[in-house]
């Protein structure tokens, strides 16, 4: 069947080839092609430039003002104030050199259009001027980079001694978050105890992990650090929270880690948007299978004394799961038997 599909592309490049050689011969041979034609098709299509140019700088615009309100999100962290100006001020560069370029390049289209009696000046180099346009570039690449990579180090850096330690695991195709618990300690973990019920791979060999709790829904509190840690079990995935303006890729075998500051709960930001049935969401930014488009998960952010409340209703993963930590203590009797005292002083 192969051999077959191969046999019929073949036989269609050489009928393409054949009729383009055809074409080519009969043009030239009949010379039908009269000399105000080509002014013609010439200048219509110098005329057509301008329209398009025209109309893509009406289009990009319309639609800019048009999802204004969708890709211009209410800001809810501390950073996002100093993320949304770096971005406006990128766009307004990118896009000023954007227009004035195209309009150049669109103008030399239509004022250079094909004329018989006019021949092209030989203009192989201008040093001057590759020097202004490298340069020019180049130091306003350097301050973009530079000061975007002084905000990326301030979310991204050590984040403060009292910032709540989240773990978020990202697999195909969900969230898990893993907290520490009244130790305040987040437990280790080894991907290697990875199942379908352990399925962030928590290692009870370290004791700071029996009191850490696994919630169906993220919950952080308004105006304190929060530290996530962000891993994935499978292929590579990335947290996404729009409203905060954060965001982390979350690959296998390499954790990372960032820290924010939320300033708005969830409800405030209900009433601030008119819509009782919103919530902040984890959401994943890199494609990473079939069901990419449903992974996603509920983020909630509440005054600290209602965190408090959440945090100490929640129970840890193995008093949820009895009968697997029960096993895991069995088979790894000798090394663990200290953490079974533990378990049951807990």
């Amino acid at each position: 069947m192969n051999f077959i599909f191969l046999l019929i592309g073949l036989l269609l490049v050489i009928v393409l080839f054949q009729i383009f050689r055809s074409s080519e011969i009969l043009s030239v041979a009949a010379k039908k092609v009269s000399k105000s034609f080509e002014d013609s098709t010439n200048k219509y299509n110098a005329i057509l430039g301008v329209i398009f140019l025209i109309g893509l700088i009406f289009s990009i615009f319309w639609y800019a003002i048009k999802e204004y309100k969708n890709y211009n999100l209410p800001i809810a962290s501390e950073h996002a104030p100093d993320v949304e100006l770096i971005f406006w001020v990128t766009m307004a560069i990118t896009m000023s050199v954007f227009i004035v370029t195209q309009i150049i390049m669109f103008y030399f289209g239509y004022k250079y259009q094909y004329q018989e009696d006019r021949i092209a000046e030989y203009y192989p180099d201008n040093n001057k001027l590759e020097i202004i346009w490298t340069i020019i570039p180049a130091i306003v690449l350097t301050v973009l980079i530079g000061w975007g990579l002084y905000e990326w180090n301030k979310v991204t850096g050590p984040a403060p001694a009292d910032a709540e330690v989240i773990e978020v695991v990202g697999y195909q195709f969900a969230w898990a978050s893993r907290y520490p618990g009244d130790d305040s300690k987040l437990g280790s973990y080894n991907y290697k105890l990875t199942d379908v019920e352990n399925i962030v791979g928590i290692d009870f060999s370290d004791s700071a992990s029996l009191d850490d709790f696994m919630p169906r829904e993220i919950h952080i509190p308004k105006g304190k650090p929060v530290l996530l840690k962000i891993r994935a079990r499978d292929v590579i995935h990335s947290v996404y929270l729009p409203y905060f303006r954060a965001q982390m890729n979350a690959v296998p075998g390499m954790p990372t880690e960032l820290w924010f500051i939320p300033t708005k709960t969830t409800q405030e930001m209900r009433e601030e948007m008119g819509n009782d049935n919103f919530n902040y969401e984890i959401i994943c930014n890199k494609i990473c299978g079939r069901a990419h488009f449903s992974m996603k998960q509920n983020l909630i952010v509440e005054e600290e004394w209602e965190y408090i409340k959440w945090k100490k209703s929640q129970d840890s993963w193995i008093k949820k799961n009895p009968d697997y930590f029960a096993n895991f203590l069995k088979n790894n009797a000798k090394d663990l038997a200290v953490l079974n005292n533990d378990y049951e002083s807990n």
